[in-house]
């Protein structure tokens, strides 16, 4: 398991973009990571008023920042590189995420190349789906 701190060395995010809050496990292939979703989230004050829901491209967004966190884990320079999106493909909403769930983002690879990866991610609450999508992505320079 890897808390806010390993998180933040890996990643390049930081507030208020910073998607995961925790990686509960990892392989080279594979990850399980976690979004706590609190009615605290900047986007809520307009997305909706009074009906609060996380938008769908940050559900999207928070599979990309667990997938590149398994990708950044193995790099050693990471410092001095970027993950792009590329794509995502086959993207679908199935509920929406509202404050105070948690969300489990699973992620796999489906390929891999020195820069480039596709990725399956799956976004679960309370083990029900709500949102899974490919997600194409390269590795850049950092300028």
């Amino acid at each position: 398991m890897y808390g806010i701190a390993e998180i933040l060395d890996v990643l390049p995010h930081r507030y208020p973009f910073l998607l995961i809050d925790r990686v509960l496990e990892m392989t080279d292939t594979t990850v399980r990571a976690v979004k706590n979703v609190t009615v605290n989230e900047p986007y809520f004050t307009g997305h909706f008023p009074g009906r609060p829901v996380m938008p769908g491209v940050l559900v999207v967004e928070a599979m990309a920042q667990a997938g590149g966190f398994m990708l950044f884990s193995t790099i050693e320079d990471r410092e001095n590189k970027l993950i792009y999106f590329t794509g995502i493909d086959g993207c679908r909403f199935r509920k929406p995420v509202l404050p105070g769930d948690q969300v489990v983002l699973e992620v796999e690879v489906i390929t891999r190349r020195r820069t480039v990866a596709k990725l399956h991610g799956r976004a679960l609450v309370d083990g029900e789906l709500v949102c899974e999508a490919h997600l194409m992505s390269a590795m850049v320079e950092r300028r």
